[in-house]
């Protein structure tokens, strides 16, 4: 009797330590949970098996530690089959700043930047406005935005397009982007930041850029001229940014915080002033 007693509990124990054991399994330590998973998204990439490879990426996402340098390059092949450019390109960048020339995939990722530039051209130009191509993740919506009345009281303006270009500048205030983002100082100006103004039919959006070295301002003129008013906008927390690209060819145009609401206040009011110059000069 005791001796099956003993076999019982000896039974037990090995049960209980199985489980044990197997729970470890699938708790690897955050380090070599990463290495797995970017082993398995490699392994995805190379098989072409993207829905795969975007699960594996998605998991890594939110593990805790530092990212790899081939995580963002294989983030951005898997970008860049599902047609998101934008991220795609984001994310080729951050992969060749991190590794430069010396990186396994650098001369790979400068030529998908090219790819993506040239696709993005093709689709600007057989796009047509509210078609949904190109690439585009984010687009403007009309919905919770302040009414033309209440900007023009807001900002004791005389015109609709006075009120939305006071507006846009004010936005435009507070969302610069900074490269330490840890201690924002309202009182220092951002690293990079923009303005704008109108005239004629043309926005003039002004970046002015900081740095050790000095102050540079340069001005881009966006005539409106045909232009679809639904601005897109994304944001990539890796890079640390958002972005408000040009409605024109879907290039970069704005360097934002990090910030969604934000960034997609700023696109919809950039919109509503290509609208209002559009309206005004019958395009």
């Amino acid at each position: 009797m005791t001796g099956l007693l003993n076999c019982s509990r000896l039974a037990r124990s090995l049960v209980l330590a199985t489980m044990v054991m197997a729970g470890q399994a699938h708790a690897l330590a955050p380090e070599h949970e990463t290495r797995r998973l970017m082993l398995a998204t490699e392994e995805a990439v190379s098989s072409e098996k993207w829905n795969e490879a975007a699960e594996y990426l998605n998991r890594l996402q939110v593990l805790e530690g530092e990212k790899p340098a081939e995580y963002f390059y294989y983030r951005g092949r898997v970008m860049f089959q599902a047609g998101h450019l934008n991220e795609a390109q984001s994310a080729f960048e951050h992969y060749v700043g991190q590794t430069g020339a010396e990186g396994s995939h650098y001369q790979e990722s400068l030529k998908l930047i090219t790819e993506i530039e040239k696709t993005r051209k093709a689709n600007a130009s057989a796009a047509q406005p509210g078609t949904g191509k190109g690439g585009r993740v984010a687009v403007i919506e009309p919905a919770g935005q302040q009414s033309l009345e209440s900007l023009r009281k807001l900002y004791l303006a005389n015109s609709d397009l006075e009120a939305l270009t006071l507006h846009l500048n004010s936005l435009l205030g507070v969302a610069g982007w900074r490269q330490d983002q840890g201690v924002v100082q309202l009182d220092r100006p951002a690293d990079i930041g923009y303005q704008v103004n109108v005239s004629g039919s043309t926005i003039n959006v002004q970046e002015t850029r900081r740095d050790t070295s000095g102050v540079v301002r340069k001005t881009q003129p966006l005539s409106v001229y045909g232009v679809n008013p639904q601005v897109e906008w994304s944001c990539e927390p890796a890079a640390g940014a958002c972005w408000v690209y040009d409605p024109r060819d879907g290039s970069r145009l704005l360097q934002l915080a990090l910030g969604r609401d934000q960034a997609r206040e700023i696109a919809h009011t950039l919109g509503r002033v290509i609208k209002q110059l559009q309206t005004a000069s019958g395009s």
